[in-house]
This record gives C-alpha cells, sequence and structure tokens, in this order.
C-alpha cells in the first residue's frame, strides 16, 4: 500500500514523531523561528515560512499538493489550527470549517457564538473599548472581573480587576499590551483587543475530547490546580475527582460546546468552570491541551490523542465509539519559585529515579532570573507522575515537586513590583 502524505502546518518535534510512528510522510510548513534539527531530519519534504501569514501560504501550499499530492491538511499546533482548516476548505478536504476554528480562537467571537445559540454555558462579557469601559463594566457585572486578550494562549495578558480602584492599573496593563507580540512562549501573536468577563466561581477543569465527523466523545477531565492570586496553572490531575452527576454535566456542557461552535473531527481542550448555576465555558481550542495533559491522558487512558490527530483525518484509526475507561492516574505538577536570581537546582536526577515519576524537568540554572508569576509562560518546569488512583498521584506530585526539587533563588527587589 502507498502510504498516506499530510500537510502538517506548524507543530513540535512530537507531532512530526507521531505522524511517522504511522508511517505517515510528512510535508511540512514550519516558521523558521520554530524550526528544530529534528524536524529538519524526519519531515519528508519542509518549508520554511510564516505559516500565519496566509498570502504566502496558500500559493505554496497549492503548489505543494501539485508536487507531493497529500491527502490530508493537519495542524495540532494553536498558530496553525485557522490557516490549515482554510486550506482544507480551498483543497477540497474534510475537516473542522475555518469559521469554527476562527471562533475558538478569538474569545469575543466564542462568546458572541454563545450568545446567539442562547446558551447558558457563558457569562456577561463586553469589549473593552477605553478606560471608561472598565468602569462600566465593574457596574453592570460587579467585582472581581476578568480582563483578557481575545487572542493569545497560556493565561498571557489575563488581568483581574479587583474593584473600582483597581481599573487603573489595569487599563495601564491593556495600553502597555496592545499592539505588541506576546514576549514569552510562542510569539506567533500579536495582542490587538481585549474582552471583560464577569468572574465565575467554582473549581476550574478541562475537557480532553475527539470528534468524528460531527460525533463528540470526551475522552478525559482534567482536574487543574490553581491559584487565585496569578493566573498560571499549578498542575493537571487525569481522572478529575468528580461524581457521577458532576461528570456528567461537564461531558453535557463540552459536548454542547463544541457542537455550537462548529466543531466537526480531531481533538479538543475546553476548559469549564463548574459554577454555583452550572458549568460555564472558560475557553476552548480545537487542539490537545497543553501543560503534559496529552501525555497524562495516554498514561491514564492509554490513548495518544496526537497520534490520533494524526491519523484520523487519514482514515488510519477507528471512530471512538464512548469514551474511554482509565487504567490508572496521572499528575503534573508545575515548579514556581519567587522572583529572584536563582542561586542552584538540584535534585531533578533523583526525583526522575522513582519508578513513579515519568518526567521531570527545570528550565532555570543557577544565574537565571526568575520573573514574578503572571502566567503559564513564567512556570520553571514539571514534575509528571504515574500511580493508581488519582488521590495517589497528587500526592506524589506534590511531594517530589516540592520537597526534593531544590530551586535555590536570591529575592531581587527590583522584581518583586511587577504586577499582573
Amino acid at each position: 500500500m502507498t502510504a498516506k502524505t499530510l500537510l502538517l502546518v506548524g507543530g513540535t518535534d512530537r507531532h512530526l514523531d507521531r505522524a511517522k510512528e504511522l508511517g505517515v510522510r510528512v510535508v511540512m510548513f514550519q516558521h523558521p523561528d520554530k524550526l528544530t534539527t529534528r524536524q529538519t531530519a524526519l519531515a519528508d519534504a519542509l518549508l520554511m515560512v510564516d505559516y500565519t501569514d496566509w498570502e504566502t501560504v496558500r500559493p505554496l501550499a497549492g503548489a505543494a499538493h501539485q508536487v507531493w499530492g497529500f491527502d490530508a491538511v493537519v495542524s495540532l499546533t494553536e498558530g496553525g489550527l485557522a490557516v490549515a482548516a482554510r486550506l482544507r476548505e480551498e483543497l477540497g478536504f474534510p475537516g473542522t470549517p475555518h469559521l469554527a476554528t476562527v471562533r475558538l480562537r478569538d474569545k469575543g467571537r466564542m462568546r458572541a457564538r454563545l450568545r446567539e445559540a442562547g446558551s447558558r454555558l457563558t457569562v456577561e462579557c463586553e469589549p473593552v473599548t477605553d478606560r471608561a469601559s472598565l468602569t462600566a463594566f465593574g457596574e453592570l457585572a460587579g467585582y472581581p472581573f476578568i480582563v483578557k486578550p481575545t487572542d493569545t494562549t497560556a493565561g498571557f495578558g489575563l488581568i483581574r480587576v479587583a474593584d473600582a480602584a483597581d481599573a487603573d492599573r489595569a487599563w495601564d496593563r491593556i495600553e502597555e499590551l496592545r499592539g505588541g507580540r506576546t514576549d514569552r512562549g510562542s510569539t506567533l501573536y500579536t495582542v490587538t483587543a481585549f474582552l471583560m468577563e464577569a468572574y465565575i466561581d467554582g473549581p476550574e477543569f478541562s475537557v480532553e475530547a475527539f470528534s468524528f465527523a460531527g460525533s463528540h466523545v470526551v475522552v478525559a477531565v482534567t482536574e487543574k490546580l490553581v491559584d487565585e492570586a496569578h493566573f498560571a496553572e499549578l498542575g493537571h490531575a487525569v481522572p478529575a475527582r468528580l461524581t457521577g452527576a458532576d461528570r456528567a454535566s461537564v461531558t453535557a456542557a463540552v459536548t454542547e460546546f463544541l457542537t455550537v461552535m462548529g466543531v466537526t473531527d480531531g481533538p479538543s481542550h475546553t476548559e469549564v468552570r463548574l459554577s454555583g448555576r452550572g458549568p460555564v465555558v472558560i475557553e476552548g481550542h480545537n487542539r490537545v491541551g497543553g501543560g503534559q495533559i496529552g501525555e497524562l491522558v495516554r498514561e491514564a487512558y492509554g490513548l495518544d490523542l496526537t497520534s490520533y490527530g494524526v491519523a484520523w483525518p487519514l482514515g488510519l484509526v477507528p471512530e471512538l465509539l464512548g469514551a474511554p475507561v482509565a487504567s490508572a492516574a496521572a499528575c503534573t505538577r508545575f515548579l514556581l519559585r519567587d522572583p529572584g536570581r536563582v542561586v542552584a537546582v538540584g535534585g531533578v536526577a533523583e526525583v526522575a529515579a522513582h519508578p513513579g515519576v515519568l518526567s521531570v524537568e527545570v528550565s532555570v540554572q543557577a544565574g537565571d532570573t526568575v520573573r514574578p508569576v503572571r502566567d503559564n509562560w513564567d512556570r520553571l518546569g514539571h514534575v509528571a507522575v504515574r500511580a493508581a488512583d488519582t488521590g495517589a498521584a497528587v500526592e506524589l506530585c506534590e511531594r517530589l515537586a516540592g520537597s526534593r526539587i531544590r530551586i535555590e533563588v536570591a529575592g531581587d527587589r527590583a522584581l518583586t513590583g511587577v504586577t499582573a
């Protein structure tokens, strides 16, 4: 049988690895800033291009299709999702429509679509237009409320407005961010507009699902470990410790959300708070969740969502007929420290040798600067573990990350004045 050929728009080494494990030929569009030596070695054809630039990508994709005759167009990375969807429509491939991807990408359009559909999964929201709009929204929705860029990820640029007196600080931060690019992690996004949203109470979960020609299967509900003091996630655990009724409520909410947004195929990651009035969607993406979630799902459920994301459009895997059953639990805990200069790092090899540890990473070394915690890009690494149940996984992960990994930081008062 002739190998299937895939056009992969952007992505990581992991995405390419999974495609090659499936025996797929890969034509890859990769941004020059994101290219790795592994991608250069593994891709069957590689075009270095800013894949977020539609006017450049469109003719290149047409020419690539004539030369290599690929069978599907896929992106599993945030910056490539909309372009991949648009290419599928141009070239006649099935998959989640471009409009659905745009709705998920733009938080303002997402809220507008939910409101248009009469869904209870949304909250009061308004666009930021000027300084006065902050005060007006506070009077309408109450305090605290959240201000977020409409088109960034990983908690970048989120602002909590505590009360009316806090609006000046929030406006200064909006003015500082507007028009610039995200400065850490992915730098492919420009901050253009902001949305104000009423604060949502309750515990937070994320839901990994996979859609098969419009049929949605919730694969896993992830318990989020959070701190209300900032917007960086502390960790994730699967399966989430939920009652049967709450799990059914969250599952129904995400199924409704994906249908309303117009998602038809592939992986999705939806963030939900189980509020006093029921599940409310924070945001959603038609990709696998970050922060080690894909790895945790694979360990707990034996299902690799990235592999499925590559294989399903090519007809290489069957449709899931129901949710998988967890055979274990998994947890990741991210490493955070107070701001300052790193003096020493230790304990990594010891933790990595623990039989329950899946992975451990520390991204700083002596001499590096630790910034005040604002968002997910300020995390310093992670520990991920596997255990028999979620409680045991969380306890082991907390213990190893909290006391066995040593990141010694000397405080720097010049850094501590930076706030979210």
